[in-house]
């Protein structure tokens, strides 16, 4: 979703504890489905169940980790930063701040060298 959803779409997604769990937990590092299962104490179907309902509105972003033994695994990390709602006017307004993301490090810079030197002292 390009847009910001809908307050009653967020508060129904917000209000599913696993949902929460999995921003929680991912707030702090990215995990696997495999670690999110362990940490948040649910099953891999209700990882996934909740990561594709979190993804689509954008609270999630997944990564793909690159192993050299060719088992390939993806990582999500939250985007949510913060979700507040206030009563204004007789109407609800919610607002929505997602992370400002990178895919890589150095992303963001327009300059090769200062990309190339961010991407470096990232390794």
């Amino acid at each position: 979703m390009s847009e910001d959803p809908a307050l009653g779409d967020i508060l129904d997604l917000l209000s599913d504890e696993y949902a929460r769990d999995i921003l929680a937990a991912t707030s702090t590092k990215p995990m696997s489905a495999q670690e999110l299962a362990d940490e948040c104490e649910m099953s891999k179907p209700t990882v996934y169940r909740r990561v594709e309902r979190l993804q689509a509105y954008g609270l999630l972003d997944e990564q793909t980790e690159i192993r050299t033994s060719n088992n390939h695994y993806s990582v999500y990390t939250a985007t949510l930063s913060e979700f507040s709602v206030a009563l204004d006017d007789g109407s609800f307004e919610a607002s929505l701040t997602r992370t400002d993301d990178e895919s890589f490090p150095g992303e963001g810079e327009s300059d090769t060298a200062d990309r190339f030197k961010r991407m470096w002292e990232d390794l």
